[in-house]
């Protein structure tokens, strides 16, 4: 069994679909429309804890999904049941084959409010429905590879493990949740499943447990350390940190351990002020001779917390964070959204725009490529540009890039590189686009991330990065604005 089918194996996942996208898709085949060639933008509006960026995931997950689209005889049976698809549409959907083109921006990359992140073109009725799972899949692992990206930058070269499952949203959150942290950074995972699926490292020793099923704490430690004497890691806190946790730990390490032949790996604290007790159990240890034994802690992190143990020159060497990493608990939705934005006439384009009293909801109309513009010395990402599908930036001459809501802000770039984000996934309904695997994502994020400003990185008030429009899209938005906002 190969990685990219091992998330879709044993279901079929064709009807995790919105009602609406049926009823729509019956009435497109009813009005003859089901040929008609429509362009479809996945996007975001909004950056999760108000961060300078995300960082998108989850397309290996996307494309199994269109891989695998079919409807069965309970899927047909079920929308006959319903009496009110038509008996051609029906027979349609036993026919279905996905035929779309598809571009998206590849996992691990940073990315920005209001730029297409997927793109969608094909007939109608296969366009229009693959929206729920494309946002599904998209905007779920792109929430929380963004939260932990937050997580890691705040560890400060210490390492994150992500430690949530068991409050995951459901085992599809913890497992494919678990794969979206790795790419953002973390070092490994709780999770066994996403181990074995995803190649991700499975990571874990004790819980409390352990230490109450035998009659004294030393008693449990030295049985630990005699059965895994590799790696060792006690869990400290069961009873009291400082007067018998760290303790018996130091008298395991040296009574079982040593004998052996080995070092031990590290001791956990999961309770109590954790700043206070590592620095009191860094100085234990160090005295008792394991200045190489570290300090992982755990207990509800996240970026804010980690960040005041570290203010407050906490002992830590590795963080384990669990629930607000895994359900991204300040801000659990990614606000991605599946937008119409053109249609195809007589062979020509025919840009489309939703018009908004809110003016953040008024989308980018026509079909449209996206460019990172990188300063080609320092290799620093400068801005992006969305454009028309047929523009290109010529990165050998000057390029005036402006704000494009005010639009007086101008500045020309030179000595730069310019870069399509979007790269084809599908061409008429055939996957083109080999997912590297999952560390590569990852040591891509990573040196990706590091290609913005330290002050677009910052957790708070961070530096707003551009993100605009080329001057044809911009006057093609602004007609079609004024077109539809005459009385």
């Amino acid at each position: 069994m190969t990685e990219t089918n091992r998330w879709t194996q044993k279901r079929n996942l064709t009807m995790l679909t919105d009602f609406y996208e049926l009823t729509m898709a019956n009435g497109y085949l009813k009005h003859g429309m089901q040929d008609k060639i429509a362009y479809f933008d996945m996007f975001f509006r909004k950056i999760p804890d108000d961060g300078g960026y995300a960082i998108m995931a989850g397309l290996e997950q996307m494309i199994e999904y269109l891989n695998d689209l079919v409807f069965t005889e309970r899927d047909i049976a079920y929308l006959k049941s319903k009496k009110i698809f038509s008996d051609e549409f029906l027979d349609y959907l036993k026919n279905f084959k996905f035929s779309c083109d598809v571009w998206a921006v590849p996992e691990g990359t940073p990315i920005f409010p209001g730029e297409p992140i997927v793109k969608v073109r094909g007939p109608v009725i296969e366009a229009q429905f693959v929206e729920t799972m494309i946002l599904l899949t998209i905007n779920h692992q792109s929430l929380i590879a963004t939260k932990a990206n937050r997580i890691v930058s705040a560890a400060q070269g210490r390492a994150v493990m992500e430690f949530g499952s068991r409050r995951a949203q459901g085992y599809d959150g913890a497992v494919i949740g678990a794969r979206a942290a790795y790419i953002g950074g973390c070092i490994g995972t709780a999770c066994t499943m996403t181990d074995r699926d995803y190649n991700i490292p499975a990571l874990g020793t004790m819980a409390h447990s352990w230490i109450q099923m035998f009659p004294t704490e030393l008693e449990a430690f030295k049985a630990y350390a005699k059965t895994y004497p590799r790696g060792c890691t006690l869990l400290v806190d069961t009873y009291d940190v400082l007067r018998s946790g760290v303790p018996n730990a130091i008298r395991t390490f040296n009574e079982v351990l040593l004998p052996l032949g080995y070092r031990p790996a590290a001791i956990r604290l999961d309770s109590g002020d954790i700043a206070y007790l590592s620095k009191a159990a860094r100085k234990m240890l160090d005295e008792a001779g394991f200045p190489d034994c570290k300090i992982v802690a755990s207990n509800s992190l996240d970026e804010f917390r980690i960040r005041d143990l570290l203010l407050q020159n906490a002992q830590i060497d590795l963080f384990g964070v669990g629930e607000r990493l895994i359900t991204a608990a300040s801000e659990p939705v990614f606000g991605g959204v599946y937008k119409l934005s053109a249609v195809v006439e007589n062979g020509k384009i025919i840009p489309k725009i939703k018009i908004s009293e809110n003016p953040g909801k008024i989308t980018n109309p026509g079909a449209k490529e996206v460019y990172r513009l990188y300063d080609r010395d320092s290799g620093i990402a400068l801005a992006d540009v969305i454009t028309l599908e047929d523009e290109i930036i010529d990165d050998t001459k000057p390029y005036e890039i402006f704000d494009p809501v005010h639009t007086w802000k101008r500045k020309t770039l030179t000595n730069f590189k310019a870069s399509k984000l979007l790269v084809p996934v599908f061409k008429k309904g055939v996957c083109v686009y080999q997912s590297p695997n999952i560390q590569e994502i990852r040591e891509y994020c990573k040196r990706q991330v590091n290609t913005l400003w330290e002050e677009v990185r910052r957790f708070e008030d961070p530096h707003e990065y551009y993100v605009d429009l080329s001057q044809p899209l911009w006057d093609m938005k602004d007609q079609l604005i004024r077109r539809h906002s005459r009385p």
